[in-house]
């Protein structure tokens, strides 16, 4: 499976798992959060920070790790925002020279 399908999967999953909630699913628990896109707000906040903190001490794995988290978390929100992950892939596109 290459990059580009995994995520496309990934988003896929995040989507179904907000169309058709599923008891026990950590997407599920964090869209029907009472506090609602903040909740998914504040996890990327908190995502972003870990990331950085894992760079600045110097430690690739933990890196990696922290990479995975904020872009899962980021996902989230874009489809909580109504924005397709085509909308990102073209957008993206559009920058590279």
């Amino acid at each position: 499976m290459s990059e580009s399908e995994v995520l496309d999967e990934l988003f896929r999953v995040i989507d179904d798992r907000i169309v058709n909630p599923k008891p026990g699913s950590y997407v599920t628990s964090l869209v029907n959060d009472p506090k609602g896109i903040d909740k998914v707000l504040e996890k990327v906040g908190e995502e972003a920070t870990e990331f950085i903190i894992a760079i600045k001490n110097g430690v690739p794995a933990r890196t990696v790790e922290e990479a995975a988290d904020l872009q899962f978390h980021l996902l989230i929100a874009l489809r909580m925002a109504g924005i397709d992950l085509s909308d990102l892939m073209a957008e993206l596109k559009k920058r590279r020279r």
